[in-house]
């Protein structure tokens, strides 16, 4: 309640946080939006293959031209301005940066800047969550061992909802299910960056004109972010996922608490302690009202009759035995919003979300049949899908977790639906990221097997 406060009185003092920005995408640029006008932030530099790009979002985003004309890390460290580079390992390296938030999108780079911070001594708050679904577990252990912080990113889904199961436990209630909205229908799973703009509501013609990418787009409808953000908060919040993968139940904002509840009780979740995705549409693609499809929610429950009834004194939406209730937040500001675990990080030394144990993998599935010899084109593209697994299934079958199915070969057909494993395809195992999951699935193996007996 008081990250403001400790931003004021740190430029007041005149030690700012110092932060090194990786990626001027359109998450990194509405993080510059806030952190120009935050106090106590100090933005040494801004490292992206287009230094062009960096300018642009910089301008876009209202920023001085003056104050982001440091030459140098050097002169930007020395003169409170900003550096533009192309250098993201000497942006890490730097003594004047102490805070790297990691913007690439690009997950096997995404680690190897992660990498670099820890043996650096930096923090890093981490956006691509690509990479945090495959390998934040070992990441988080990294950060612990070199004595620096790893965090999920405030703003983005998965922290947000790792924020609510924290109230939730924190006040002393038991959570039963946490997750998000989407818009979701079963044969969304199928679409490919040519389809992706009927099933969003947009014409191709909108798209072009918003610069749109028709993959990340896709990459939100197919499921592959659900399943890769739904991994992101089981494994930091403690929950499970479902046995056979998200469910997208249909479900209204009054609807939580009785879709949120076990099977034996009327709900839609296998086991208490669940992540789910809820749709915006009926199965017939009804819209239906007052969703949260850009939202996130908890659903807890009251243990006793004295706490059911202060649900009721004080209006809660419950179920109708008035055991299970819900809170949510509508909406998220993504990179808006970023600056939560920018301060938590730098003030407390608290991560946003951080991944304490391996209990869910987001695995590639085939969209369509796929042929020996051609090249995997990763989320949001033709020819896989995101599926969340149990760890212990995805460690059992050998499955290529999606972060890692970006421009690989396939040594074996794979049919339709059927996981794709390590072993049908041509990993290059030099990648730091390729390594990381190689030993995170050696130091989880046992865990994860005990976990599933």
């Amino acid at each position: 309640m008081n990250l403001h406060r400790k931003l004021l009185e740190r430029q007041a003092a005149g030690k700012p946080l110092r932060i090194g920005i990786i990626g001027a995408g359109k998450f990194g640029t509405m993080y510059l939006a806030q952190a120009r006008r935050t106090p106590g932030i100090h933005l040494v530099g801004l490292a992206d293959l287009s230094p062009d790009r960096a300018r642009e979002a910089l301008a876009k985003t209202g920023w001085d031209a003056a104050r982001i004309g440091a030459k140098s890390l050097d002169d930007a460290a020395k003169s409170g301005g900003t550096h533009i580079t192309d250098n993201a390992e000497a942006l890490i390296k730097h003594p004047a940066v102490e805070i790297i938030v990691e913007v690439t999108g690009h997950p096997p780079a995404a680690v190897t800047h992660a990498l670099w911070a820890f043996a650096a001594k930096k923090h890093v708050v981490m956006v691509t969550v690509e990479a945090d679904a495959f390998c934040g577990p070992v990441l988080a252990r990294k950060a612990a061992e070199a004595g620096v912080v790893y965090s999920l990113a405030y703003g983005d889904q998965p922290a947000l909802i790792c924020d609510l199961v924290d109230w939730a436990r924190a006040a002393g209630f038991d959570v039963v299910s946490a997750g998000r909205g989407h818009k979701w229908l079963p044969h969304y799973a199928q679409s490919t960056p040519e389809t992706v703009w009927n099933h969003w509501g947009l014409s191709a013609e909108q798209a072009k004109l918003g610069g749109l990418n028709p993959q990340m787009f896709n990459s939100f409808l197919d499921g592959s972010k659900p399943a890769i953000e739904s991994t992101a908060v089981c494994n930091a919040a403690g929950l499970v996922p479902p046995p056979n993968g998200l469910e997208y139940p249909p479900a209204s904002l009054e609807d939580i608490p009785f879709v949120c509840r076990p099977k034996s009780e009327g709900g839609q979740l296998h086991s208490k302690g669940q992540v789910e995705v809820l749709s915006s549409l009926e199965r017939d693609g009804r819209p239906i009202p007052h969703n949260i499809r850009w939202g996130v929610f908890v659903c807890f429950e009251g243990d006793t009759e004295y706490v059911r009834r202060c649900f009721s004194e004080y209006g809660l939406v419950t179920d109708p035995s008035g055991r299970y209730a819900a809170m949510y937040k509508r909406w998220h500001l993504i990179g808006l919003e970023l600056g939560v675990s920018v301060a938590s990080v730098g003030i407390r030394g608290e991560p946003t979300g951080c991944a304490d144990g391996f209990r869910a993998d987001a695995v590639a599935s085939a969209k369509r049949d796929l042929k020996a010899g051609e090249m995997l084109d990763g989320e949001g593209g033709y020819t896989v899908v995101g599926k969340l697994l149990p760890a212990a299934e995805s460690l059992r079958i050998g499955a290529l977790p999606l972060g890692l199915a970006h421009k690989v070969k396939l040594l074996n057909p794979v049919k339709a639906g059927q996981p794709v494993r390590w072993a049908d395809v041509q990993a290059d195992e030099t990648l730091d990221a390729v390594r990381l999951r190689r030993e995170m699935e050696t130091m989880f193996r046992g865990t994860a097997r005990a976990a599933a007996e």
